[in-house]
């Protein structure tokens, strides 16, 4: 693996290149390192969701999260390495299996709204799904190698902080804010 940063400003990047973890350089356009930073941001998104209320055994399976992401930028960072383990994504689905059956069953789409945390849960949702485009785009790519775990963990990791969202809103007292459209409104009010 590569160097541990001893310091933040090296100025190797002043060219338009960065290092990966086999002290490989490629551009910073590079889509191994678009991935990585989607990544990255996503983690960022999580550590600003850990900032609200929430119940400790949420707030636990998140900075869980937070650990197993930087092993999947790890991961990425070193072609044909691998880092993420198999129990980081059971530990996904045994926590959508938890939290799924607490909810009530969805009658239409919802909206990203409620609470601040679930908004933020939501951008945080949406940020896991930019980042499994980029983990699969870079996976296609020719002379490109990425291993299933990372590509398997954030699709999964997207549909956790869903429902981790729905969760939220109901421990700070909120309902689902469902999608205004005409055929649910039909289906509430028939007299429409």
């Amino acid at each position: 693996m590569g160097h541990r940063l001893s310091q933040i400003t090296t100025r190797t990047g002043d060219d338009g290149s960065t290092g990966l973890g086999n002290n490989a350089r490629v551009p910073k356009h590079h889509l191994r390192i678009q991935a990585i930073g989607e990544v990255d941001e996503l983690n960022a998104h999580i550590g600003l969701l850990l900032c609200e209320p929430m119940p400790p055994a949420i707030s636990q399976l998140l900075s869980q999260v937070q650990h197993q992401l930087f092993n999947l930028g790890g991961e990425l960072s070193i072609p044909g390495h691998a880092l993420l383990k198999d129990e980081a994504l059971a530990q996904l689905d045994a926590a959508l299996a938890e939290h799924n059956t607490t909810l009530p069953r969805l009658a239409e789409f919802i909206l990203p709204a409620g609470t601040r945390a679930t908004a933020q849960a939501h951008v945080c949702r949406t940020v896991a799904r930019r980042a499994e485009r980029a983990v699969v785009a870079l996976g296609s790519a020719p002379d490109e190698t990425v291993n299933d775990a990372p590509r398997h963990y954030l699709n999964r990791l997207s549909d956790l902080l869903f429902v981790l969202a729905r969760v939220l809103n109901r421990f700070a007292g909120c309902d689902d804010i469902y999608w205004g459209s005409e055929r649910f409104a039909q289906q509430q009010d028939p007299k429409r």
